[in-house]
């Protein structure tokens, strides 16, 4: 931008209250042509309020939008879409039973001269926007087929088709692996290249490092650090969003002994493990390495007993286990907390204490009725120890922040008193804040003795928070190895690897 233009897009003073909460006080942002602006803070702090003010979803209270210096109103999402703003939730808004082309001009199908939709030029114009991205994505293809890489890719594109001026990216690598956001990224530097302005939201600061430009961060709905007042170093950011100095995002304690808790011995299974094998030991923090597809989440639906195994034995305590179902892992101490807590983690119209007491419902019975006194005495000591929201045992956990979300999901299995937990991408879009609490609840379970399967994408989490990792390749563990002996470059190494593989059996 040259000097004395103004910014494309600039908010002033823009102030939004819900009953009882002040979401944005006063804030201002401005938001550069061919610029990717991030936008930081920690769950609650007022970004999704902003968001949804840009794109038209919700009014300010009080406060002025600009573009390109004069006062307009954005007064609906279709408003804001025809000023050239396209917003890509963290919720993805294709339909996955219609194909690429399809979801691509959704809503805006080019019609022939009879007013029927031209089928030719809706996977021909397809084919254009995705061939601009470098995209290989056949336009004909079924969005539901697609990988969560490819689906993210496509929701882009629509903004794209639309030529929007102004993208707006919610979380948009919360489910990706390494490669995917590499291709992600090198996708916005080149839509910047091209005058495009991006306001990049996420919690993964490493790669807001990578890729922003400018960064306005967020703390209690007022900005605390503005553009060009903020240095892109993450040690810098965090303090900025947390409010205090805090110099180990990872605390880690090594608690692991040299007694075998778990062993699993040549897994198979009909969903992508084949012949995996590996040792679990007591207050071990076992990391499973490896790109999305890789297998990780496949060996964690076999040990829990969602995937029945074809071949191979667990054992645990030395103790042959069989698990035919989850209700026999739950029985035998096993706990997962899965990938996804929105879909397969929580009921969202219950409190916490339905959330937190859901697998132990046996325990808290006599006679075939609810002690609702046990339930309600244990469930407020775990909010209490865990620091979750005391809404949480007024308001339905709808209602609450990821993290808070995320910490009732580890809180059914501490009730539970599980001895081996799962975690698949446990700090997945959550705030810094949150995620220093789940690595310290891992030290809290391993100094108690418990045993802890982690995977993440994170390969600094994963580097740092396990003792041993795991590196799976084509559903089953190539190696295992001391987590000290390995750096961020090896699992990068290890998923292109596994990444080429595939490929080239794809291409055979």
């Amino acid at each position: 931008m040259s000097q004395g233009t103004p910014p494309l897009w600039e908010f002033v003073d823009i102030c939004k209250a819900y009953p009882g909460v002040l979401a944005n006080d006063k804030v201002c942002i401005k938001l550069l042509d061919g610029s990717i602006h991030g936008l930081l803070g920690e769950n609650g702090c007022g970004k999704s309020t902003l968001i949804k003010t840009l794109s038209g979803v919700q009014q300010p209270d009080s406060g002025q939008i600009l573009y390109k210096g004069k006062a307009v109103q954005i007064s609906d999402p279709q408003d804001a879409r025809d000023k050239g703003i396209a917003t890509v939730f963290q919720e993805f808004s294709i339909v996955p039973t219609l194909s690429v082309g399809e979801n691509i001009f959704l809503g805006n199908m080019p019609k022939t001269r009879f007013g029927v939709i031209d089928w030719k030029k809706v996977n021909e114009s397809a084919a254009a926007v995705l061939a601009e991205m470098d995209v290989d994505i056949h336009p004909e293809a079924m969005t539901g087929t697609l990988s969560v890489g490819e689906q993210q890719l496509v929701e882009i594109a629509k903004a794209v088709a639309m030529k929007a001026r102004m993208i707006i990216l919610d979380e948009p690598t919360a489910a990706l692996g390494e490669d995917e956001i590499e291709r992600l990224h090198q996708l916005l530097r080149k839509m910047r290249s091209q005058g495009t302005a991006i306001l990049y939201v996420s919690h993964r600061l490493d790669e807001v490092e990578r890729i922003v430009d400018e960064v306005t961060i967020l703390r209690s709905g007022r900005v605390v650090r503005a553009s060009g007042e903020t240095e892109i170093n993450v040690s810098q950011i965090v303090n900025a969003m947390v409010g205090e100095d805090i110099s180990e995002h990872y605390p880690k304690e090594h608690n692991a002994t040299s007694e075998v808790v778990l062993r699993a011995s040549h897994l198979s299974t009909k969903n992508g493990v084949h012949d995996a094998s590996f040792d679990l030991h007591k207050g071990e923090v076992l990391g499973l390495g490896g790109v999305l597809g890789s297998g990780r989440t496949e060996i964690a639906r076999a040990l829990f007993g969602v995937d029945a195994l074809t071949g191979g034995t667990v054992t645990l305590n030395g103790a042959p286990l069989k698990v035919r179902h989850e209700i026999d892992a739950i029985e035998a101490g096993l706990a997962l907390v899965p990938e996804n807590r929105k879909f397969d983690g929580l009921f969202f119209n219950f409190r916490a204490s339905g959330n937190i007491t859901a697998a132990s419902l046996g325990g808290l019975s006599k006679l075939g009725i609810l002690d609702l006194k046990a339930e309600d005495e244990g469930t407020l000591r775990l909010i209490e120890e865990l620091e979750i929201s005391p809404q949480a045992e007024q308001k339905t956990v709808n209602f609450l922040s990821g993290g808070n979300q995320q910490k009732i999901v580890i809180a059914r299995w501490l009730f539970s008193d599980a001895k081996v937990l799962i975690f698949d991408e446990p700090t997945q879009g959550i705030d810094i804040g949150a995620k220093i609490a789940v690595y310290k609840l891992i030290n809290l379970l391993t100094r108690a003795g418990k045993s802890i399967i982690l995977i993440s994408s994170d390969h600094d989490e994963l580097l740092a928070m396990s003792d041993r990792i795991a590196v799976v390749q084509h559903g089953s563990i190539s190696r295992t190895v001391p987590a000290s002996d390995l750096t961020h470059d090896d699992l990068v190494r290890a998923s292109a690897a596994q990444l080429t593989h595939a490929a080239t059996e794809e291409r055979q």
